[in-house]
């Protein structure tokens, strides 16, 4: 019993490599940071584009032509039936097969995430949409606006108060999905920590994923807060 006791003390003792030592935590802290900064931008580049491609995509899932609307159903059905993991590894295998160049497993990820988080926020647009009276459009159609004006004037402003929380939601999903983009060996913030961990022997690098996707998301949250906030006029 003795002896069993002081092995696990030993292992304990062992895997503590960084938060006893001020300077191997620093340069794990900066190892991380880089990998944070892939991971924002993987959240970047997914949100600025899958926002207006769900847009586009919601107003052809409610056209009246089933030529544009039932393929798209089976586009947002597909996107949403499978796991975003096997997703990208699809993508980050066949894209070099079908394409006459190599592609950047950054940017096969990029498009995984984008096709993906679009058709998520199709569904929440088109639900969006869907929810504002129909007698707002004869009322602008009377009073001359366009479809275009009508849209963006009267429509929008009043969709996006009304998908703000679902939208919010998916953000921070977003934000922990990213860790995905790991699975092709994108060095993001959970590829750095996995390679600290496998190199080390120690937990800790974990424990800096855990507290950097924390910031993150509380930073998304806030946000998503200011957006809320600044719609607030719009009741």
């Amino acid at each position: 019993m003795r002896s069993f006791f002081s092995i696990e003390a030993k292992g304990i003792a062992m895997t503590i490599k960084f938060f006893n030592d001020p300077s191997k935590l620093a340069r794990l802290v900066g190892l991380m940071l880089e990998g944070a900064t892939v991971t924002l931008s993987i959240f970047f580049f997914t949100l600025v584009l899958a926002v207006p491609l769900g847009m586009l995509i919601a107003q052809g899932r409610m056209s009246r032509r089933g030529i544009i609307r039932r393929p798209l159903s089976m586009y947002i059905y597909f996107m949403r039936s499978t796991p975003l993991m096997l997703q990208i590894m699809f993508i980050y295998f066949l894209l070099p097969m079908i394409l006459p160049f190599k592609v950047d497993r950054f940017w096969a990820v990029i498009f995984a995430f984008v096709i993906n988080y679009a058709a998520y926020f199709a569904e929440i647009f088109r639900s969006g949409i869907q929810s504002i009276p129909v007698g707002q459009n004869e009322a602008a159609k009377v009073l001359g606006y366009t479809k275009g004006q009508t849209f963006f004037r009267i429509i929008l402003p009043q969709v996006l108060k009304r998908v703000l929380l679902p939208i919010t939601n998916e953000v921070i999903t977003l934000i922990k999905d990213t860790a995905l983009a790991s699975t092709v060996a994108v060095a993001d913030l959970m590829t750095i920590a996995k390679k600290q961990v496998s190199s080390s022997s120690s937990i800790e690098p974990y424990f800096v994923a855990i507290l950097l996707y924390l910031v993150l998301n509380g930073l998304a949250e806030q946000l998503c807060k200011f957006a809320e906030r600044k719609l607030d006029y719009y009741r």
